[in-house]
């Protein structure tokens, strides 16, 4: 099994595809296993490279205090590791802010950004409904429940239940530990962008549920007006997970982003 260290933790990661290469970074909680269905497309045409953030996965789950520098550094450890000085960046939710810090801390490794389900963190944020909150917020509630009180926050309702279904397998069959999911929401919580967005000089991307309830829309708009030439592309019918309520459509604009020019600002819906 492929590791790398950084800082004292020992970091899984794996590779599929070939091409330019594309890292692909999991929001709070999620291993990599979460990438399930989208991941094997995008392998058609990149070198995939998929780890599993601290504290979850196969990864190591140091204690406290965990901090998203911490974790850009992890991400830019796996790319060292497979020997990729620069490659396109896929974020989604917290991956999303990893992204951010990697792109700010490093910017010469990342050569296109895709931030997915995501937001700029601190003060300028828009924050999810107290009930949201209170559901993410719960992470001594067994695996069970916790995906239960989340799950109303993470699909569009007409998703089909199939879909949802195998999601649900990955996700109890992967759960995070208490140590590890704490770790990540402090992290998440002690940090910020704005202020230093403008900086991002990577061809940028923006995608977004628009029913997304965990991680409000206003984010995307918030990161791509403060994204020099960002696009924003908002996924109607979408929520939190919107590669499961969209398969077709998230593809279709991740491909186009990816190979596509330079994006000049626009707004997709």
């Amino acid at each position: 099994m492929p590791y790398t260290f950084n800082n004292g933790a020992r970091i899984y990661w794996e590779e599929a595809g070939q091409g330019d290469p594309l890292l692909l970074i999991m929001g709070l909680g999620f291993s990599l296993a979460m990438w399930r269905d989208l991941r094997p497309v995008l392998a058609r045409h990149y070198r995939t490279i998929a780890y599993d953030n601290r504290g979850v996965g196969k990864s190591d789950i140091p204690l406290w205090p965990y901090s998203m520098a911490a974790m850009a550094r992890d991400a830019a450890s796996v790319l060292d590791a497979a020997g990729v000085p620069s490659a396109h960046v896929l974020g989604m939710s917290m991956g999303g802010m990893i992204a951010q810090e990697l792109v700010l801390s490093f910017p010469n490794r990342v050569r296109r950004l895709a931030l997915a389900c995501t937001m700029c963190g601190g003060r300028r944020a828009v924050q999810a409904r107290p009930e949201v909150r209170r559901a993410l917020l719960s992470p001594f509630m067994s695996k069970e429940h916790r995906i239960a009180a989340l799950l109303p926050f993470l699909y569009d309702e007409h998703t089909p239940r199939d879909r949802v279904e195998q999601d649900l397998q990955v996700l109890r069959h992967n759960a995070p530990p208490t140590v590890g999911f704490i770790g990540q929401l402090f992290a998440i919580a002690s940090w910020q962008s704005y202020d230093r967005l403008p900086q991002i000089t990577a061809p940028t991307l923006v995608i977004h549920g628009e029913t997304d309830r965990l991680v409000p829309p206003e984010n995307a708009r918030i990161l791509a007006d403060r994204i020099p030439g960002a696009k924003l592309v908002l996924l109607r019918q979408a929520s939190h997970i919107f590669p499961t309520d969209q398969p077709e459509r998230s593809r279709q604009e991740l491909l186009n982003f990816l190979e596509g020019p330079t994006n000049a600002p626009t707004c997709a819906g």
